[in-house]
Order: structure tokens, then C-alpha cells, then sequence
């Protein structure tokens, strides 16, 4: 029997270094404002050059930058796990997920959500909307529909206005105390289950936009 002890570290393949940086830099974020926190603090809590830092990131605010962007982009994986049934277990076990994935970094979500000390430039505007975009079209694809069909882009824009439900709620629950996880759940569940089951088929049955009125739309002859 081998009573050898196991070795203390291993030399990391490349993307999981990179990983163990984005990690611990998320960590730091989230602990800290952006101003308080230096690229010496993040390669020192990854161990690690600070030089690899720049190499698989470039600087500290682009490393801010795609920390934000992956923490408000709802990944393929939440799709994958929906189970086969109803709407309303799919929304129950969707949003179950989310608040799961927001417990499990909430510092890092609330700073990303309402990100300070780098400004709202056009870069910061633009990756904010791109994952929203993102995240909308997730939950189109969830749902069998896609941002790529008639009117795909009025879903998505639904969606993105449910999505900024889904923030302010989660402020009242981890800042300010004033929801519980259980109603946060409550609330987004019924909401998203109303919002596929009887908005979306509403806006589905209007014209294309610059298309000819529906007859009920038409004045009288």
C-alpha cells in the first residue's frame, strides 16, 4: 500500500489556470470595489505571475469587464437541465437554478449588475447589452422559440424587461432584506410562466411590423 502523501500542487493545463485566475479575481471583486483591487492583489490570490495575467486577460479592467459579462450571461447549461413537462415546472426549476446560481456568487452578481468604478463608457454599455441579449435568447431557446423568427426581436426585448424585473427583485432579497428567497421565486416564476404562456402568444398573433393591419385593427370601410 502506497503510503506515500499525495503532492501538494500540480502544474496546471492553461485554461484551468487561466480559470483559477478568473476565479479568484471574481472572488476579489466581489470582496472589494474595483479601485481597491490591483492586478498584484489578483495574481497573488491565484499564484501566479502578474504578467499571465495580462496574458490571458490583457488589463485589469478588461479582466472586469469579462468577469461582468459571464456573471449576468445565463449559460447553455441552464437549457440543458430543464426537465421534459409543463411551463410552469420548467419556470419553477429554471428560476430555481438562477437563484441557486446567484447565492452561490452574490457579491460578484450585485457588483455586476451595478458595476462602479470603471464608468459607463460605450464598452461597458455594449457588454451589458450583449448579455442580456444573450441571456434572453437562452430562455427563447428554453422555450422552443428563437430571436431569429418573426418576431423574435419583440421576445427578446420582453424578455430583457423581465430580465430587469429579475434584478430589482434580486436587490430587495440580498440587499435590502425586504424579500425572501421564497417570494423572489414566487414572483419571478408566476411572472415568467405569464410572460411565455400569455404575452408571448399575444404578440405572436399581431402583424409583422410594417405589415398590413389586422382586420380589428382596420377603421371602418
Amino acid at each position: 500500500m502506497n503510503t506515500e502523501p499525495a503532492p501538494r500542487w500540480r502544474r496546471l493545463e492553461p485554461d484551468e489556470r487561466k480559470e483559477q485566475i478568473y476565479a479568484c479575481a471574481a472572488r476579489l471583486f466581489g470582496e472589494r470595489p474595483y479601485s481597491e483591487v490591483s492586478t498584484s492583489d489578483i495574481a497573488a490570490a491565484a499564484g501566479v505571475a502578474r504578467g499571465l495575467i495580462n496574458h490571458y486577460f490583457g488589463t485589469k479592467r478588461e479582466l472586469y469587464l469579462e468577469i461582468i459579462r459571464r456573471a449576468l450571461t445565463v449559460p447553455r447549461l441552464a437549457v440543458e437541465i430543464l426537465p421534459d413537462g409543463p411551463l410552469e415546472l420548467r419556470a419553477d426549476v429554471a428560476i430555481e437554478w438562477f437563484l441557486d446560481m446567484v447565492t452561490s456568487q452574490e457579491r460578484m452578481w450585485l457588483a455586476a449588475i451595478a458595476p462602479e468604478g470603471i464608468g459607463r463608457d460605450l464598452e461597458v454599455e455594449r457588454i451589458l447589452e450583449e448579455a442580456d441579449r444573450e441571456s434572453a435568447d437562452r430562455v427563447l431557446e428554453a422555450v422552443g422559440l428563437s430571436s431569429a423568427s418573426e418576431h423574435g426581436p419583440e421576445l427578446n426585448a420582453l424578455v430583457r424587461a423581465f430580465g430587469g424585473m429579475v434584478k430589482s427583485a434580486g436587490r430587495e432579497w440580498l440587499v435590502r432584506g425586504s424579500l425572501t428567497r421564497a417570494q423572489v421565486h414566487l414572483l419571478l416564476a408566476k411572472s415568467l410562466v405569464t410572460l411565455v404562456g400569455e404575452i408571448f402568444p399575444a404578440i405572436q398573433a399581431e402583424p409583422p411590423r410594417g405589415g398590413p393591419p389586422s382586420p380589428r385593427q382596420s377603421g371602418p370601410e
